[in-house]
C-alpha cells in the first residue's frame, strides 16, 4: 500500500490549491484520512480530518477557508485551501487508516508536499 500526497506549489496570499492524497495497492477501504501540517520551526499540527463516514473535522486556523472531501471510488481525498495566508506556509502531509485487502488494519502517511504562500 502506498499513500502519495501531490498539488502542493506556490501561491500569492489570497491564492487557493487543492492537495490530493491518493491510496493504491491492495486496499479493502480507506478509513479515517487526515491532512497535517508542519510550518518553519513548528510542530506538526492537525489541519482536517474526514471520517469513513464523510463526517469532516478542521483546526480552528483554517475553519472557513479549507474543505476536506474524498472519492472512495478513486480512493482519494482532497484538501481545498481558498485565501491562503504566508501562515499557511508548511509541508503537508496526510495520514490514512487502510484497511487492506487482507483485512489487516494500519496507518500509512504520505510523503509530504510543500505550500509556499508568498508575493
Amino acid at each position: 500500500v502506498q499513500l502519495q500526497a501531490s498539488g502542493g506549489g506556490l501561491v500569492q496570499p489570497g491564492g487557493s490549491l487543492r492537495l490530493s492524497c491518493a491510496a493504491s495497492g491492495s486496499i479493502f477501504s480507506v478509513n479515517d484520512v487526515a491532512w497535517y501540517r508542519q510550518g518553519p520551526g513548528k510542530q506538526r499540527e492537525s489541519v482536517a480530518t474526514i471520517t469513513d463516514s464523510g463526517r469532516t473535522y478542521y483546526a480552528d486556523p483554517v475553519k472557513g477557508r479549507f474543505t476536506i472531501s474524498r472519492d472512495n471510488v478513486k480512493n482519494t481525498v482532497y484538501l481545498q485551501m481558498n485565501s491562503l495566508r504566508p501562515e499557511d506556509t508548511a509541508v503537508y502531509y496526510c495520514n490514512a487508516q487502510i484497511t487492506e485487502s487482507s483485512y489487516r488494519i494500519r496507518n500509512y502517511w504520505g510523503q509530504g508536499t510543500q505550500v509556499t504562500v508568498s508575493s
